[in-house]
């Protein structure tokens, strides 16, 4: 049987269908008591186990979908723009929690998604503090902003000047505990100097592909990397007429092409193996935006590279196996 599940911060919806009978619906609580309301629901409808369905909503789905794994269901967190084109194939026109859930379910039982693996804790905990740095950064620049406008009084100059100092703080100290972090687990600091051998990636690059990447051995090669964070071509080619221009396709984790947009420059200019590779496309007459997203591409290749040998970043090796 499959399960979809809409998920919200406080409810979340929930879909069965499957085994020939009527789909069945019910909304829960989302908490530790909704959780276990939701298995018993299930057993209440025979389904001794079921293949559940849940978009990637951030920290929302996350106890849920461990609430459901370790009560022996499959489990499958997937990418919602997949499950928005699958509403756009079906041409659904109804917009609600329980027509979403219902529709998750469907996706489900017709793509059968592969199953989710969640992080382990050490690797969660690091998430958790890397994205916190994120915001803390967020926060303090559009401070930073509002104090540079002017046009403001003295007392409204001085919140701003005693929040940026704070957040200032916080960043600093949020840093120290992402370092301490990494050099406490040695996996994760054997993981971390690896990356950083790679010309281009810094220990905060490092830290944010550890927290975001999880573990390198679900992935079947560097291409599967790069669709995972939306860093693979898309070729827009139709009959002899239509020629688009190749774009990113951006169907992936924003973060972490996010966090390699500077790193690619910096290694544009200063990794051998991505300084030649820009080189060649530049003589090729290749935009310069084309020409960073390709080289994004390749440090994320030469990341998973690493981490998946176990091996420090060689320039002579890496042009061999790219």
């Amino acid at each position: 049987m499959f399960l979809g599940i809409d998920v919200s911060k406080n409810t979340f919806d929930a879909a069965l269908i499957g085994a020939g009978k009527k789909p069945a619906h019910k909304l829960f609580s989302n908490d530790a008591d909704g959780h276990a309301a939701l298995l018993i629901w299930l057993n209440e409808q025979g389904a001794e186990t079921v293949h559940a369905c849940l978009e990637a909503t951030g920290t929302w789905a996350h106890d849920l979908a461990l609430a459901l794994q370790s009560a022996g269901h499959t489990v499958s967190v997937v990418n919602p723009a997949r499950i928005y084109a699958f509403s756009k194939s079906r041409l659904k026109r109804t917009k609600t929690d329980k027509a979403d859930a219902l529709l998750i379910a469907q996706f489900c039982q017709m793509h059968n998604p592969p199953a989710w693996t969640p992080l382990s804790p050490q690797v969660q905990q690091l998430q958790g503090l890397v994205r916190r740095l994120e915001h803390l950064e967020e926060m303090c620049l559009m401070e930073e902003n509002r104090l540079a406008s002017g046009g403001i009084c003295d007392e409204v100059k001085n919140s701003l000047e005693e929040h940026i100092a704070y957040l200032q703080q916080q960043i600093e100290k949020t840093r120290r505990q992402i370092k301490e972090h990494i050099n406490q687990y040695p996996d994760l600091r054997e993981q971390a100097l690896l990356l950083e051998s790679i010309p281009g990636i810094g220990a905060a690059t490092a830290a944010l592909l550890l927290a975001e990447l999880g573990d390198v051995a679900l992935f079947d090669n560097a291409r599967q990397v790069a669709a995972f964070a939306g860093l693979v071509p898309r070729i827009r080619e139709s009959g002899t007429s239509v020629r688009g221009r190749s774009r990113l396709s951006k169907v992936g984790s924003s973060r972490l092409r996010k966090s390699l947009y500077f790193p690619a420059i910096t290694a544009l200019r200063f990794n051998p193996l991505i300084k030649s590779f820009g080189l060649r496309l530049s003589a090729q007459g290749k935009s310069k935006m084309l020409i960073i997203g390709a080289a994004m591409r390749k440090l994320l290749h030469l990341a998973y590279g690493v981490l998946k040998s176990k091996r420090p970043f060689d320039p002579a090796f890496a042009a061999q196996n790219t």
